[in-house]
């Protein structure tokens, strides 16, 4: 290999490290992990699924731009249509959403009256 080349194999990333996993097989990984409730460190190599690190990193990307939200959407419409959703088991959750029930709550004040200090003995 001339000397020109070398910088440019380098950059290329020519043989280092293991070879990409295709995102179809990290997701697999991804769900095995996730419907085994193992550990990520814990994902056998000779499933094919690529290592857990692989698959956590591409969870957090996949995350990161949205993309379960996006099959949500799309895939949930279709599943229902077919009749292949279980309705019986679902459960709606809104413990993360603030309940807006009439007036809104006044805002506590502090007093301009000093408190007595709580008894240390």
């Amino acid at each position: 290999m001339g000397v020109g080349r070398a910088p440019a194999a380098a950059l290329a990333g020519a043989g280092a490290g293991p070879r990409p996993v295709a995102d179809r097989l990290c997701l697999q990984g991804v769900l095995y992990v996730l419907c085994n409730d193992i550990a990520w460190q814990l994902l056998p190599l000779e499933l094919g699924f690529g290592s857990g690190q692989t698959g956590w990193r591409s969870l957090e990307r996949w995350q990161q731009v949205c993309v379960f939200d996006q099959l949500h959407r799309i895939l949930l419409p279709e599943l229902n249509a077919a009749g292949e959703l279980d309705w019986s088991r679902a459960c709606v959750d809104g413990s993360h959403i603030r309940a807006k029930k009439g007036e809104p709550t006044p805002v506590r004040r502090r007093s301009p009256v000093g408190r007595r200090a709580a008894n240390t003995t």
